[in-house]
């Protein structure tokens, strides 16, 4: 792998997270400052309750900083509105979740392409893309079934093939292995990795798992709302 090339993908700055229930101000995250190359596999790893998702999802925009910057391309992410929020979600990151999140009555297929529907590109024009990715994820030969006829492991490579159709430049993945046997999560890091290598894909993966923060290439730990 040649690292000359790599840039910035995504850089936190003095990120600050805080919650409000009435009078008590609750603070998940503390000046939290990071920047993760293009290309690299991170994992960002702590116990329960660290932080670690939350971070995520704010690298992500899914969720605001209270304070602090997120920039994506060198532009602050946290200051978009809505609308430019969402665009930048569908087109430039892909989300993975514990839990897999698909659509319960649509095939393999309609699962995959639903990000470019949802865009309101043409699905036909991404015919190629989508027999590539499938090819990628191990599920040529499933393609018209649903989430119901899959296994567990099956379910999460059509959310990580979801997650890439749009072909975006970071893949962030919160616990994805979560809900897995140890055999499944295996192949799902393994998985990930090859994306990660053969695709050149930034991924940036929430885990409290030591076996699954083995496939990244690098940690960053996070305890009690700081990085360690």
């Amino acid at each position: 792998m040649n690292h000359h090339h790599n840039y910035i993908a995504i850089e936190g700055k003095n990120i600050i997270k805080e919650y409000k229930m009435g009078d008590v101000v609750t603070r998940v995250l503390h000046d939290i400052s990071l920047h993760i190359e293009q290309g690299e596999f991170v994992s960002i790893m702590g116990p329960s309750g660290s932080g670690k998702s939350t971070l995520l999802y704010i690298l992500g925009g899914l969720d605001n900083p209270t304070a602090g910057s997120v920039l994506m391309n060198g532009k602050d992410i946290s200051k978009f509105d809505d609308n430019r929020k969402s665009v930048m979600r569908r087109r430039n990151i892909g989300f993975v979740f514990q839990f897999y999140n698909l659509i319960p009555n649509l095939n393999v297929e309609e699962n995959i392409l639903l990000p470019v529907l949802l865009d309101g590109k043409n699905m036909k024009s991404y015919k190629k893309e989508l027999n590539n990715i499938l090819e990628i994820v191990g599920l040529s030969n499933r393609r018209t079934h649903t989430p119901r006829e899959l296994s567990g492991g099956q379910q999460q490579r059509v959310a990580i093939a979801r997650a890439l159709i749009n072909s975006p430049e970071i893949l962030f993945a919160d616990e994805p292995t979560g809900n897995l046997d140890s055999k499944t999560g295996i192949e799902i890091m393994e998985l990930l990795r090859e994306i990660n290598q053969e695709n050149n894909k930034t991924i940036v993966m929430v885990t409290h798992s030591a076996n699954a923060a083995q496939y990244s290439s690098r940690r960053i730990n996070v305890i009690d709302g700081v990085i360690t």
